[in-house]
């Protein structure tokens, strides 16, 4: 378990550390915290501190990108922590724990790994245990590791397109690919179809082997109004992929 080399952390952190525990929205999109930008595609990326990798995972959950949401969850674990006695790589291993894919879509996204059975191989009671107790099972993250936001609101991974867009692309390669290339191999689940199209153009450039991707998981966002039916018709061939993968 580590920081990410990528770390931008020991710039951020007293920053973060000296805001107000109400954190207004105003106060976290603002130009101390922007990282970078396109203004012709309307998008704007803002720091957030989920670098915290865990080197033993044997799954990682991927999404797009974490959400205000989530930014919001992120700041208010440091802040919390900040007069803790506590490393960095505690404080942002804290941060994957009370942040990632909190809300609705956690609680869809373990309903329906349940449902395949994940725990099973895991050797769980539930998949909620790896938001807990069996944290040191997974790796949550994005693929797009920074919030993303196009014309002020969470960008989706479809408008502008993920692929063709240069400045998504670029934190694609340089960030997102090593983090997933430095694991050993576990079990890919990516939420949704823009995530899937992402690994399968790292497959295609030998980022990734195909086998260890768990192709057709929805987003587990309540917005997706497809996920039930989409998980219905890949739910058989997502548990005999499981099962390949873990008696291999």
């Amino acid at each position: 378990m580590a920081i990410l080399t990528t770390s931008k952390f020991n710039q951020y952190k007293k920053l973060i550390s000296s805001l107000p525990p109400s954190l207004e929205t105003s106060t976290l999109i603002n130009e101390k915290f922007l990282v970078d930008k396109d203004e012709k595609k309307n998008l704007e990326i803002y720091y957030a501190p989920f670098e915290y990798i865990n080197d033993h995972a044997r799954v990682i959950i991927v999404g797009i990108t974490p959400g205000l949401h989530q930014m919001k969850q992120s700041y208010s674990t440091v802040i919390r922590l900040k007069d803790e006695q506590i490393d960095d790589e505690e404080i942002l291993h804290e941060v994957k724990k009370n942040s990632s894919f909190q809300g609705p879509m956690r609680k869809n996204l373990i309903t329906m790994l349940d449902e395949l059975e994940l725990h099973k191989y895991l050797g769980l009671n539930s998949t909620s245990e790896l938001f807990s107790t069996a944290s040191h099972l997974v790796q949550t993250t994005s693929v797009i590791k920074y919030p993303v936001f196009y014309k002020g609101k969470n960008y989706n991974g479809s408008t502008p397109d993920i692929l063709k867009t240069e400045i998504l692309k670029k934190y694609i390669i340089e960030n997102f690919a090593p983090e997933i290339v430095r694991l050993n191999h576990p079990l890919i689940i990516p939420l949704g179809v823009n995530v899937s199209k992402v690994l399968t153009y790292l497959t295609a450039n030998d980022y990734l082997n195909s086998a260890s991707i768990l192709s057709g998981f929805p987003h587990t966002s309540g917005g997706n109004g497809h996920r039930h039916k989409q998980f219905a018709e890949n739910k058989e061939e997502m548990k005999r992929k499981i099962k390949l993968y873990f008696e291999e």
